[in-house]
């Protein structure tokens, strides 16, 4: 069986696709393998960031491999927090940190429209594939719901009365960003051979 390695500490993220691969590839993330080097995403895009991480982890290792990438792109903000996302109240921002700063910014804004974006990138054989998944939908005036992680208790997808903070993880996964996203990378791996 292939090894493929997931470039993520998540072990969350490691099972979900596992689950899908798991006839094909044998899925280690980089707590299996013993990986603890940080990983710089200081790139420009969420893209880019993407593709340096598949691209460290395939050099420091040698395996092949694939890692994500995941921004929330709000309108009213020209596309912020997108690619500083995770770090869009300060290096050590909580979640709550930055759905408040967030909030803030947004007060009194009546264009609410967002989209998460997810990019996976893929090194295989010596090449780089792009896979990525976007969910439309709008930001709440305030926290909904205590499930998902991030900016989920604000992120309303689109057609949807509910945020991500208040749907299972069932439910998300057949509207979210990185779903559609792993599908896609799912997709192509399966239909490799």
């Amino acid at each position: 069986m292939k090894r493929l390695i997931f470039a993520t500490h998540n072990p969350n993220k490691v099972e979900e696709v596992r689950e899908l691969l798991s006839d094909s590839y044998e899925i280690l993330g980089l707590d299996d393998i013993g990986f603890t080097e940080e990983i710089i995403e200081d790139k420009k895009t969420i893209t880019e960031n993407s593709i340096a991480k598949a691209k460290f982890v395939k050099l420091k290792t040698g395996y092949d491999c694939f890692a994500d990438d995941t921004g929330l792109e709000v309108d009213a903000l020209n596309g912020q927090p997108g690619v500083f996302s995770k770090r869009f109240a300060g290096l050590r921002a909580s979640s709550d940190d930055n759905i408040n700063k967030l909030l803030k910014l947004l007060k009194n804004t009546p264009n609410r429209t967002a989209r998460f974006k997810t990019v996976i990138s893929l090194t295989k054989d010596g090449e780089i594939k792009t896979f990525e998944g976007i969910c439309k939908g709008i930001i709440s005036n305030k926290k909904m719901g205590d499930y998902g992680f991030g900016y989920d208790p604000i992120f309303i997808p689109k057609n949807k009365k509910i945020s991500f903070g208040q749907m299972s993880l069932q439910e998300k996964n057949l509207i979210a960003h990185r779903a559609k996203a792993i599908n896609k990378l799912v997709d192509y791996l399966t239909n490799l051979y």
